[in-house]
């Protein structure tokens, strides 16, 4: 199966910060989570893709074709949203859709109000009327509006309230399920992941530390809480903390027989323990009060 989007190698450089090598990709009917701390590189990532900046090295392809020489013809493909809209707020989404619908060769007005309708989106609103939920709602429709094969979205559940996220969510889920579009959105919020994400690509200070399926990645560790705070098993962990009445962490699976000998069972994880406790382990994170 043709990756919809591979991104290879890609370099880019600020005075501060720098994205390293990362490679990944997102195939048909794929819903990748793209997670990473603030300021890991996940707004970086995607404007790269978009070709909005400039990168040192690297290559590109969605749909098969460099995104550096097929920029305009691939574009016609991808629906984009940054984390906030924010241009035109004084104008309604019905006006802002007669100027949208300007760069899409295939975009069909009759579909976008039918979408907006189902989205309970108000097209005489003005932009800045809209909740988060709303744009996020917004972009969602210009996207199927143009027929978008590829939707790369960052933060698109980003300050929602939960019923509105999950409505977001099932959106998402419609969308890929025929195999023939694919999502890439970035997140810090992992749980929504756990609802929808079939991939999982993980970006720690500008670089690729894991990217596949999203169940390879969560049964690589397991979860423990140890109630009996035994402090020979501590160089066992990937990172732990203790509290008043356990100490709990995350351990790499292969460790699993180790914990159960001394009478602790341990258990799957989700996504922002693992998260949680790999950022711990990497940044040697330590408070003194």
């Amino acid at each position: 199966m043709e990756d919809i989007l591979k991104v290879e190698h890609l370099d880019k450089d600020y005075p501060s910060f720098s994205l390293k090598n990362v490679s990944f990709a997102v195939k048909p009917g794929q819903i990748m989570g793209f997670i990473g701390r603030n300021g890991a590189g996940k707004t970086t990532t995607l404007k790269s893709i978009m070709n909005l900046i400039h990168y040192q090295n690297g290559k590109i392809t969605v749909f098969g074709k460099d995104m550096t020489e097929n920029e305009l013809e691939n574009k016609q493909r991808i629906g984009f949203a940054l984390s906030e809209l924010n241009y035109y707020p004084n104008k309604t989404i019905r006006q802002i859709m007669k100027v949208t619908k300007k760069f899409y060769k295939n975009f069909d007005e009759k579909k976008f109000e039918e979408v907006s309708k189902l989205f309970d989106l108000n097209l005489d609103k003005k932009l800045e009327e809209l909740s988060s939920g709303m744009k996020v709602k917004y972009s969602v429709a210009v996207a199927l509006s143009h027929k978008a094969e590829l939707l790369i979205l960052d933060e698109p559940t980003s300050g929602l309230d939960p019923v509105s996220r999950d409505e977001v969510l099932d959106i998402f889920r419609e969308i890929v399920k025929n195999g023939d579009r694919a999502i890439l959105f970035s997140t810090h919020i992992t749980s929504d992941l756990d609802k929808c994400a079939t991939g999982i690509t993980y970006i720690h200070d500008g670089s690729i530390i894991y990217t596949g399926t999203k169940e390879d990645f969560v049964k690589s560790y397991l979860f423990v809480k140890d109630k009996t705070k035994n402090k020979k098993l501590q160089n066992e962990y990937i990172s732990s903390k203790e509290l008043e009445d356990h100490i709990e962490g995350l351990i790499d699976v292969s460790k699993k027989g180790v914990f159960e000998k001394a009478g602790i069972k341990p258990v799957e994880p989700d996504l922002e323990q693992i998260m949680v406790y790999l950022e711990r382990s990497k940044s040697n994170e330590s408070f003194t009060l």
